[in-house]
């Protein structure tokens, strides 16, 4: 079964967005394994492994349920970005969750991060470039940080297909340091281009 395409029309819409000056709005990272991270002044990515001194920084797998199941599976989640419009949505609903609270290493802002096609690239500030692999799954431990942020971070679509909204996961292409306020630009993949799944 072949991965469903984006649409076009939504394509261009990305490159709208990536024309509005999306930005970095925050960057964390940690060196131990755990829910949040601590935002940072400044993070460094390093091509192949992710971000430095941050616990899944490496060519293999570091996320332990990933690492139980098969260690020396491929790091596909060397980098996690989350949207800063997630936190203002889920603000309205009652929820309190600011930068690296989710464990994303960087926040983005003004970039529909979601609607990006796999293999899309992002050059975070003058020389890291990253390359979007597919969405973060939410899990249970959502609602160990606060009670019903599992269910707050999933929709359905027009067509009823499951929405996940929190974050997408990257490899590091390019190394260089990453800093609040620095520009995004978008690279898209050559079409038709595949929708993100779960990674």
């Amino acid at each position: 079964m072949s991965a469903p395409v984006v649409r076009a029309a939504h394509a261009a819409s990305i490159v709208r967005a990536a024309h509005a000056a999306p930005i970095v709005d925050a960057v964390a990272l940690s060196p131990a394994h755990g829910f949040s991270k601590p935002t940072q002044p400044r993070i460094r990515l390093i091509a192949g492994l992710g971000v430095e001194g941050d616990a899944h920084c490496g060519v293999t797998v570091k996320h332990r349920s990933r690492v139980a199941r098969d260690p020396t599976q491929p790091n596909l989640r060397q980098l996690h970005l989350i949207h800063a419009e997630l936190f203002e949505e889920l603000a309205a609903s009652g929820f309190r969750v600011a930068p690296g609270a989710l464990g994303e290493n960087v926040t983005t802002r003004g970039l529909d991060l979601l609607g990006l096609p796999r293999g899309a690239r992002l050059r975070l500030g003058p020389d890291a470039v990253v390359e979007v692999i597919g969405l973060r799954n939410p899990c249970h431990q959502l609602d160990g940080f606060q009670q019903g942020l599992m269910a707050a971070t999933l929709d359905r679509d027009a067509e009823g297909r499951l929405v996940r909204k929190a974050g997408v996961m990257a490899v590091v292409l390019a190394a260089g340091e990453v800093a609040p306020g620095d520009a995004i630009v978008v690279e898209l993949p050559p079409g038709p281009h595949l929708r993100l799944e779960p990674v």
